[in-house]
């Protein structure tokens, strides 16, 4: 995790592999979404967001088989948890994530002289900081329900209308005539 960052400074991410067939950086901001910012390839060729070469904000390079991204002025709008990505035979393999926030700055709110006296409150921000890892998996488990849950449900409905058609069928009574002549 990233500690002492400040506003402007120069925020450098390593990302080791032990195969030099190029890596990824995506940044995840605070409501879980996923930011794509750079491919770097075997050649240590760069491609930014929107196919672009270059990047305003970003640098980046490789050496051997670091793959690294250089933030050049952090700001607020770079927060996020950084996650080196690469593809081998068709694996995607991800990086645990690298914290990078700003410091959280919190103001104690005036005492008040009274037969009722409020104290300021400083809110924990772990507490009003939403938790991307927690919703993503609450998501996941959503569609794992559903593709369990929806398949099964037909295949019960099937079955009921299987069964009543088999009910009403046999319920119903035939005459059999006999054509064979005596």
């Amino acid at each position: 995790d990233i500690t002492q960052l400040r506003v402007g400074q120069k925020l450098e991410l390593d990302c080791q592999t032990d195969k030099p067939s190029g890596a990824s950086w995506i940044r995840q901001d605070r409501s879980g979404t996923l930011h794509f910012i750079v491919f770097i390839n075997s050649m240590a060729r760069a491609t930014f967001e929107g196919n672009q070469k270059t990047s305003p904000r970003f640098e980046a390079s490789k050496h051997n088989t670091v793959y690294r991204l250089a933030v050049k002025s952090f700001t607020p709008q770079d927060e996020g948890k950084y996650f080196c990505m690469m593809n081998l035979n068709q694996i995607l393999y991800f990086s645990p994530g690298q914290l990078a926030f700003l410091p959280v700055t919190t103001t104690v709110a005036p005492t008040t002289r009274g037969a009722t006296s409020k104290r300021g409150i400083t809110e924990d921000p772990e507490l009003t900081t939403p938790d991307p890892e927690g919703r993503m998996l609450e998501d996941l488990n959503f569609f794992c329900h559903i593709f369990i849950w929806v398949p099964l449900a037909g295949a019960c409905l099937l079955l009921l209308i299987a069964l009543v058609i088999t009910t009403v069928l046999c319920q119903q009574t035939r005459r059999r005539r006999c054509r064979c002549k005596r």
